[in-house]
């Protein structure tokens, strides 16, 4: 985990024109009352694996969505919110809640590996199971998938792996449909050899960034940052009774399923 990060001026001027643009992450947001946003506190997701969470307790909790996995469970564990099924979906949706999607089967010490691990061809399966589950559960159709690298990788493990595992992944669902979620580096090496899509806000990529492996920096390119990393050190806030990850959205696209049927 790096130490909590000073919002500055700048970055609350970024965040305030999210805010502003989002006016709640989505036109449901207004309709049911979402909490405003202010310049310190861009509109939140958050993410989770362990069950489902009501839509009731996200909404009362003052986020706008979730970030949830199409991919299944690692051998050996039974997470609820793996994958994502189209009735909690809807029940989302009725709240006034939006969606992105994340793939993540495996993990660093995990019953799986790291996905990025499995190359090309990889990605291809992969990506094909990402696909089938988030068309399952509603997800859009021109909605971008974030795939994970979450670890601390360097620039030669990327060229040689990683990047190939996401060639992989473009070559089943395209690059437009392609998104990472990861340390700083790896969203700048996704961004810069051209395996993610563009958001429909200038200027930003398909990059989810984690506060971890960034050193205090966030992307400016990047869509959502994990600004909150539950451990069993330092737990998250606690949403209908489950410790959640917290993600800052930082553009008005952030590849929320609405904006791409």
């Amino acid at each position: 985990m790096q130490p909590s990060r000073t919002v500055s001026r700048r970055d609350a001027l970024r965040y305030a024109a999210a805010a502003s643009a989002l006016a709640g992450l989505s036109a449901a947001a207004a309709g049911v009352g979402a909490p405003s946003a202010s310049a310190a506190a861009p509109p939140t997701l958050i993410d989770f694996a362990m069950r489902q969470i009501p839509a009731g307790d996200i909404r009362a909790a003052g986020h706008s969505g979730v970030i949830n996995y199409v991919s299944m469970s690692r051998p050996g564990s039974s997470f609820g919110a793996k994958p994502i099924t189209l009735p909690y979906a809807q029940s989302l949706t009725a709240a006034g809640l939006v969606i992105v999607s994340n793939y993540q089967y495996g993990k660093p010490g995990g019953t799986a590996p790291s996905d990025f691990l499995r190359g090309y061809a990889g990605g291809v399966a992969d990506a094909r199971t990402a696909w089938q589950l988030h068309t399952a559960a509603g997800g859009g159709r021109s909605a971008p998938i974030f795939f994970s690298v979450d670890d601390d990788i360097d620039r030669d493990t990327w060229n040689r792996v990683a990047l190939q595992w996401f060639r992989g992944i473009n070559s089943v669902i395209g690059v437009q449909r392609t998104g990472i979620y990861g340390g700083i580096r790896p969203c700048q090496w996704a961004t810069a050899d051209g395996v993610i899509g563009r958001s429909g806000s200038p200027g930003r990529v398909w990059a989810w960034q984690t506060r971890s492996w960034s050193g205090g920096q966030i992307h400016p390119a990047a869509v959502l940052y994990q600004r909150v990393v539950s451990t069993a050190s330092n737990p998250g806030p606690v949403v209908g009774g489950l410790e959640v990850d917290v993600n800052d959205v930082l553009a008005q696209d952030c590849g929320q399923w609405n904006m791409h049927p």
